[in-house]
């Protein structure tokens, strides 16, 4: 049952579309939701939720943009703060670093090489201090969070998946679930003993579990399986249904719900109450249940189609612009399609009032009890697809050591937001601080390079530091102009290796050495015989494929090659529709003007190797922003 419903931040200035959906919540079970009840009850209560609200708010990030990002080597997947006041960042490549978080900021401490594979499982236990990671080489490992050291290695005889620590803070033993990524067994480890001996083998589901968390608060473990059938388990020896639910069979909740709708969950958190829970999945909704009654309590509908409805009919506050809207969808298809993209999660901040999780417009932040977006953090930070998020709230313990050395010490606190980003070697800080403008010799941006910067990284700094890429292009031949407009943002090398050359006067004075009659006029050859030319950088680049440049359409600004990824410096333009070219030559811009002047050239007379007979030069070509 889906519906379309017009919300109000809390302030009441500006209105959202929110795509909700009510699946079964207190409306079917007949408890209704008793805080909307007690909020609507006049004047006070409303006054009260409000109060609330401004003050859960206090206690968030809220700037526009990120402040800091750091690297990993390769895309980062996982991301965690501990109650310890560390950051555990994880990259696909198995690495894993420990950061600190400091009074303003993180510092880095230390950095493990824990897997020959990606990481299947991360958790963190009840206390922040023991992290547990699972990969599918088949090993466990344990590691001391506050000594920031390994303590165990184990060697698993099944492929590890998820896992997660099922004792609480007051636990005489630390025991970890480890869930098998091909079987419905969860097998209990005391992760601390070095023997790694088998406590205990549950299967509480009928297939492979794939999301399993720890419910302090209640003594449960929440857990739900590939065919999305979500258990409800104790941490006590029985490990039995909890006695403190309100229900007797699964028939009288939701617990099907997602299964029903034949999805996989991708994620699930727990609030720090204990009260609810959220569930992300592969039918893109996000469901927040009630705990005691397994009901769902809200949905939230993530779909292409309700994110369309939301910019076609959401407030301007909430809408992007159309060029912008069309480029970030292109990336969601894309993220959705990949199969070792990390997914996207739920945070709950302290209070338990409010939810934060990405979409494609940005990070939103809901109020739960209101079903209202309050606030979007992010929204300009057009060239990231947020996804894995982890939040920290309060001010950080400083130590005995630290307090000695004369650190100053403020009261303030520094709630922050860590982000990791689809395809992205970096994770991103969003704090109450917006990004400074770098200044000084060294010029230190908001992007710090920790690791050994990638060739992709350092192309991107000498983009950067040379300033936005041209969007336009005159090309003046000798049989008149052509305006071209073109693709920074989804072909930055092409452009940038198209626009160098024009302003290195590279082109200059080089014939269209092909040219073929409703078909293509061809040149940027030097040695004017289709065999010569290389990049800017000497040597051949890669295609820049983008779904949203197709050949699909005459006068179309192309880069010719000999095969995939050997671009260098040549292009031509299309006559006429060339679809067969799709994917196989990168599109990098379109004539705006001066297509007649392409119409002339393609008229010329040519000899039977397509060259003209007289030659058609470029004279120049100048770059322009606009």
């Amino acid at each position: 049952r889906c519906l379309c419903l017009k919300v109000f931040d809390t302030m009441g200035k500006r209105a959202y579309e929110e795509v909700t959906a009510e699946g079964g919540g207190e409306a079917d079970d007949g408890e209704g939701d008793d805080e909307a009840r007690k909020s609507n009850s006049g004047r006070g209560g409303s006054s009260l939720h409000r109060s609330g609200m401004r003050l859960a708010l206090s206690a968030l990030p809220s700037a526009e943009m990120y402040e800091k990002s750091y690297m990993h080597r390769d895309s980062v997947t996982h991301l965690l703060v501990t109650r310890s006041d560390f950051i555990i960042t994880a990259s696909r490549d198995g690495q894993l670093k420990f950061w600190k978080k400091m009074q303003t900021g993180i510092e880095f401490i230390k950095h493990f090489r824990a897997h020959l594979a990606p990481f299947a499982g991360i958790a963190i236990s009840a206390d922040g201090g023991l992290l547990a990671t699972t990969a599918s080489d088949r090993g466990l490992k344990v590691f001391d969070v506050l000594s920031f050291d390994m303590i165990n290695w184990v060697k698993l005889d099944f492929t590890p998946g998820v896992c997660e620590w099922v004792s609480g803070k007051m636990a005489a033993r630390a025991v970890l679930a480890v869930a098998d990524a091909e079987s419905a067994d969860v097998r209990l480890y005391d992760a601390v003993s070095n023997d790694g001996t088998v406590l205990r083998t549950l299967r509480v589901h009928g297939a492979p579990v794939v999301v399993m968390k720890l419910n302090e608060n209640k003594g449960a473990i929440i857990s739900a399986d590939s065919r999305g059938v979500i258990e409800y388990w104790s941490n006590s020896d029985e490990h039995a249904l909890p006695t403190n639910v309100s229900f007797r069979y699964k028939t009288d909740t939701d617990l099907y719900e997602i299964a029903k709708c034949r999805a996989n969950p991708t994620s699930l958190s727990i609030s720090p109450d204990g009260e609810h829970f959220a569930i992300t999945a592969t039918d893109l909704k996000v469901r927040i249940y009630r705990y005691a009654t397994g009901k769902t309590r809200r949905t939230y509908d993530e779909s292409l189609e309700s994110l369309h409805a939301l910019q076609k009919n959401g407030d301007d506050a909430y809408r992007l612009e159309a060029f912008d809207f069309g480029r970030r969808m292109a990336v969601e298809r894309e993220y959705r399609a990949a199969q070792e993209a990390p997914p996207s999660n739920v945070v709950f901040d302290e209070s338990g009032k409010l939810i934060i999780f990405a979409s494609v417009c940005g990070i939103k932040v809901i109020d739960i009890h209101s079903s209202t977006l309050i606030r979007l953090i992010g929204k300009v930070e057009n060239t990231e697809r947020f996804t894995n998020l982890a939040l920290f709230q309060g001010r950080a313990t400083l130590s005995a050591t630290m307090i000695a050395s004369g650190t100053k010490i403020t009261e303030e606190d520094d709630p922050m937001l860590v982000c990791c980003a689809f395809k992205k070697s970096r994770f991103y800080l969003f704090t109450t601080r917006e990004p400074q403008d770098p200044d000084g010799e060294e010029q230190v941006g908001r992007d710090i390079f920790n690791e050994k910067p990638s060739k992709e990284d350092l192309q991107l700094a000498q983009r950067e530091a040379k300033g936005p890429l041209p969007r336009m292009a005159c090309i003046n031949t000798s049989y008149g102009e052509v305006h071209v407009k073109l693709f920074p943002e989804e072909c930055p090398k092409t452009v940038e290796n198209f626009t160098t050359h024009a302003r290195n006067s590279y082109y200059d004075g080089v014939i269209f050495h092909r040219v073929i009659k409703g078909f293509m006029v061809q040149t940027g050859d030097p040695l004017g015989d289709g065999t010569g030319g290389t990049s800017i950088w000497g040597h051949e680049f890669e295609d820049e494929f983008h779904r949203s440049l197709r050949h699909d359409r005459p006068f179309t600004l192309s880069m010719a090659n000999a095969g995939p990824n050997t671009n260098g410096s040549q292009f031509f333009i299309t006559c006429a529709p060339t679809t067969w070219l799709d994917n196989k030559h990168t599109v990098f811009g379109r004539v705006v003007q001066g297509t007649d002047v392409v119409q002339g050239i393609e008229k010329v007379k040519c000899d039977k190797n397509d060259k003209p007979i007289s030659d058609v030069k470029i004279i120049s070509i100048v770059c322009m922003d606009n």
